[in-house]
């Protein structure tokens, strides 16, 4: 018996996370260990299964992420967009929930670049007259 796997891609900031979602029993590994392990704090492990308690199905898909770049926080917000992208191929009636909870939205914040001449992004040297 071939089970189906369906494969999506979730970015914010750095992070970028390649989801692979099956049917299962509910077991989510990142980067080959489970996610409160890999993703330490639990708000941001809260985050990753925001999709799944939004379609009320906690426990019915296995998933396996492989996530690279960015920190915790942009890892955890990348995995939670994979996981929604990959959720709507299962079955476009997921689509309404998700949606209305905004989690098919991209966030397309970046950190600004510094510029030449400045300290940082924004901030400026003290400015002497004299």
């Amino acid at each position: 018996m071939i089970k189906a796997v369906y494969q999506a891609t979730g970015r914010r900031k750095r992070a970028v996370a390649r989801v692979y979602l099956m049917p299962g029993k509910g077991n989510i590994l990142v980067n080959g260990s489970p996610y409160q392990e890999y993703l330490c704090r639990d708000t941001i492990s809260r985050t990753v299964v925001e999709p799944l308690e939004a379609i009320e199905q906690r426990d019915s898909y296995d998933i396996t992420v492989n996530v690279n770049g960015g920190g915790l926080t942009g890892q955890g917000g990348a995995i939670r967009l994979g996981i929604a992208r990959a959720l709507i191929q299962v079955s476009e009636d997921f689509r309404p929930v998700l949606k209305k909870a905004g989690l098919l939205t991209r966030d397309s914040r970046v950190v600004e670049r510094k510029k030449y001449g400045q300290p940082g992004a924004r901030k400026h040297f003290q400015f002497s007259k004299r």
